[in-house]
This record gives structure tokens, sequence and C-alpha cells, in this order.
């Protein structure tokens, strides 16, 4: 390890918005990086020009930002190896592949893809290994000449070893590839332009990574980027080959791969419906990791002081929406008041909040927001939970009416009325006390009494605690909302 100290890397390609499974990866090699006192960079991978956007760089940046995963090199950070992305590069890459060539590490191919397909079939139908034979390895002089005067286009290609590669992953233990299943593989397109087979391993060689963290749909390109390695620190391009650690996919329903198409697997989802960052991460460094056998809710720093590659699983990792939603509702508990209402602030506002900006009431938000911390699973649940605070009227909900509305209620609400009329409005144990004895008047327990109560004033039969409830809410709004329920009934 280079000077001893942990230099990690998080290298996303901007394409589409970022997905769970590429925030698992940030996040465990930002955890690593921060355990060890390392060094976290953020390079980005845009090479690919039709398919990488401005619009999701911004994005990345933005989402990284907002769970708080920050790096201590990359874009609008800088350090010693930048620039940081790749598209800024080329020069660097152009450089080394003809380094490559000159050492005789990798070779022009002039194959053209009918030819590598005719083959490829042959070579199945013989039972035979698939992938590139080898045909340009040796072409002489004169051959490439001729090639060439026939305007053929050719790639570069890497040469590999013809032994065995070995290598201990950090996930998977000792992992052997054999030469059979990795041939020789193109480094830079017909055009020029650098493949990510080049791109990545030099990056990672001139930016002195020490440790890559990254899923295990890369494992199988690993030893062709050992391979490459050698030559780098043959060339002097490279000073060691970093430790690789593989981590385990994140499976989706069906136990299928859960890939950037699945609705669930958008991070925007989530940023949207109002997971806080801290038990959206909490729940994502459980997918292939564990704090401890009994304990599943634990803060960022905890995690981190926690965290140790010797603990990540290979076995993949199940996705499961409602232990996300319950452990982020633990997190939601787990703030200070204040902190909580302040979260809760962009539902209550326009466009989530449907009443008018004028109607809504801080005060009253202050004072039901304890009673609401304990009930959300995401911040987005709060606009419907305290809306019958700053509308005209409550929500018409007519299901939750003709489920609330049995029996007598209008003798029900009459009665009750008439008891809340009289009740000490400074407290809720009031209020709670008319209700019950307007229910006993008609041989109602409690919950049956409220129903009514609590759907004439809110519109819902679920919801905050009614009492609290009515309290805010006052006296007067109260018993207007009980008049118009009334009347409702009445027609």
């Amino acid at each position: 390890m280079a000077n001893g100290s942990v230099r990690v890397r998080f290298c996303p390609s901007p394409t589409g918005n970022p997905h769970v499974g590429l925030v698992r990866t940030a996040l465990f090699n930002w955890a690593y990086a921060r355990h060890t006192g390392g060094t976290m960079v953020f390079r980005i991978e845009d090479t690919d020009a039709a398919r990488d956007s401005e619009e999701s760089y911004n994005q990345l940046l933005d989402s990284l930002r907002w769970l708080g995963l920050d790096w201590d090199e990359g874009p609008e950070v800088g350090g010693p190896h930048g620039p940081y992305r790749q598209s800024q590069r080329m020069d660097i890459y152009r450089d080394v592949a003809e380094k490559l060539l000159a050492a005789g590490h990798a070779y022009h191919c002039y194959c053209t893809a009918l030819e590598l397909e005719a083959r490829r079939d042959a070579a199945r139908a013989a039972g035979k290994p698939s992938g590139y034979d080898g045909k340009c390895r040796t072409l002489s002089a004169e051959q490439k000449a001729a090639y060439d005067a026939e305007g053929r286009e050719s790639i570069v290609r890497f040469k590999m070893p013809e032994e065995p590669i070995t290598f201990t992953d950090l996930v998977r233990g000792e992992l052997t590839f054999t030469p059979d299943n990795v041939p020789d593989y193109g480094i830079v397109r017909a055009n020029g332009a650098p493949l990510y087979t080049l791109v990545n391993p030099v990056d990672d060689a001139l930016m002195e990574i020490t440790h890559v963290l990254r899923g295990e749909d890369l494992l199988s390109s690993t030893p062709r980027q050992i391979a490459l390695y050698k030559a780098l620190i043959e060339l002097g391009i490279a000073k060691e080959i970093p430790s690789f650690g593989h981590l385990p996919y994140v499976m989706g329903e069906g136990n299928k791969k859960l890939s950037k198409r699945d609705p669930q697997a958008s991070l925007n989802l989530y940023r949207e419906r109002g997971f806080l960052p801290e038990g959206l991460l909490n729940y994502l460094s459980l997918l292939g990791w564990s704090f401890s056998a009994d304990q599943d809710v634990f803060t960022i720093p905890e995690m981190v002081a926690k965290f140790d590659l010797a603990d990540v699983n290979a076995n993949p990792a199940r996705f499961d929406l409602k232990k996300a939603e319950a452990i982020n509702a633990d997190h939601i508990r787990m703030l200070d008041v204040k902190a909580f209402t302040e979260a809760c602030e962009p539902w209550l506002q326009a466009p989530h909040a449907n009443w008018a900006p004028e109607n809504f009431d801080r005060a009253a938000w202050e004072a039901i927001a304890p009673h609401a911390q304990t009930r959300l699973t995401v911040l987005s649940d709060i606009t419907q939970n305290v809306d019958f605070l700053f509308l005209d009227q409550p929500v018409e909900d007519e299901a939750s009416w003709t489920k609330a509305m049995k029996g007598d209620p209008v003798a029900l609400l009459t009665t009750a009325r008439a008891k809340l009329e009289t009740a000490d409005w400074s407290s809720a144990e009031s209020l709670k006390e008319a209700v019950l004895a307007a229910g006993e008047e008609h041989g109602l327990k409690l919950g049956k009494a409220q129903a009514p109560v609590r759907v004439a004033v809110t519109g819902r039969t679920v919801g905050l605690p009614l009492f609290e409830s009515l309290e805010i809410l006052g006296k007067e709004k109260t018993l207007t909302r009980i008049d118009a329920a009334l009347a409702k009934l009445a027609a």
C-alpha cells in the first residue's frame, strides 16, 4: 500500500438518474476511507459522449452532497491528480496506449466484426472458448502494411499473459482465472477513442488508488486489469496493483439483480418521498454488510467507526422496501424536535401543500410536530397528517366518512359538541373526557365515540392523536366543523 495510506475511488458514469446500487458502492468506499483516515477520490467516467450528460453529472454531485458523502479529491474540490473528468484526460490515455504498443504489451487488430463473429461461431461449434483467438497478435510488418493499404481500420488490443492470474479478493478470497477465460481485449477503438478497459486502470494507477471497491458485475474484468497494471508498473506508470473487493449484487423483485430500470432503484424516488439521508444510508449499508448481529439501526458516524471490509458479505443482498421504510422511521424519531420541524418544511410548502400559503400557522405546526414525529415513515407523510390544521375545510374522503358515520352519528356528534362546548380547551385530557362522556351516554367506548368526531374535524379515520389535534386546532374551528358534519348528515 503506497505510503501506508488508503486511497479509494468512486467513479460513476453520468448517465441517467443515480440509483441505490451506485449509492451503496459510494457509501462503502466513503466509509472505508473515513474509517481508515484515508482519501476518497471522486472521478467522473464521461468518455461515452453518446450516453453521458451534463444534467446527469450535476445530479450525481447534488445527490452525493444531499447524502453527505463528501470527497477529498475530485470535481469542485480539485487535488494533485486532476483533472477528475475522463473527458479532460484524453491526451493521457493516448500517450499510455502508444507506450503499451511500443513495449509490445499491445497490438493493432484488423479483424472485422464479421470475421470475429464467424470465428466465434466456429469455436462454439467445436466446443472451444469463443473469445478473441489472437489472430492479429503476430502479424508481420508486411501484413500490417497490406491491411493499411486496404483501408482496414484497426483497434488496439492488450496482450494477455499466457499463464493463470490469481489474486485475493477482499470480499471473496483467492480467485484464479485461466488464460482461455481471459482473451486479449480491446483498449482503444478504431476511431482512437480509449475504452473503459484502458482508462479505468490508467486513472487508478495515476491517482495512486490502493483499494478498488466495486460491484460484483465487474469481477470478470479484474484479471484483465491486473495484467494491465503489471505492464503499467513495468513502464513506470503505476506503482502497485491495488487490492480489489467486489461487493455483492443488490437484488430486487423476483430475486433478480436490481437494475437502473427498476422503479425502486432510483435514488430520486427516496429523496422525493422524504427519506432522511441518514435513514437511507443506514439501510443501504446493510446490503452486504452488518453492523452487529442484533442491531440494524445506527448513526452514520457509528457505521464509519465499525466499518471493516472483513465484514462485507459475498452473498447477494435483497432490497426490502418495507425494512428501508422502518429504518427511516427510526431515524425520523431520532431527530430532535427542532431538526424534525425543519426537515419537514419542504412538504409544508407548494407544490406538496394543498392549502393556501397564508393559511399556514407556524405556531400550530410547531405545537403538532412532536405528535407527528412518532408517526411518520417518510417526511412526505406529514402533508396529509397536518392538512386539517391549515385547510378551510377538512379533506372530503367519502370512504372515511362512510366508515366512521355508522349507528346514530347525529346523536353522538350532537352530544359530543355540547360537552366540547363546556370543556377546558387548554387541556387535551379535558377534551378526551368530553368525548368519552358523550360516548358513554350512547353506550359507546372511546374508540367508537371518537371516530365520527375525527372524521368531522380532520376528514380521515386515522391520523395524529385526536385530542391534542383538537386542542391545537382550537375550539371555534372544531365546533364549526362538527356543525358542518351535522348539516351534511341532516341533508
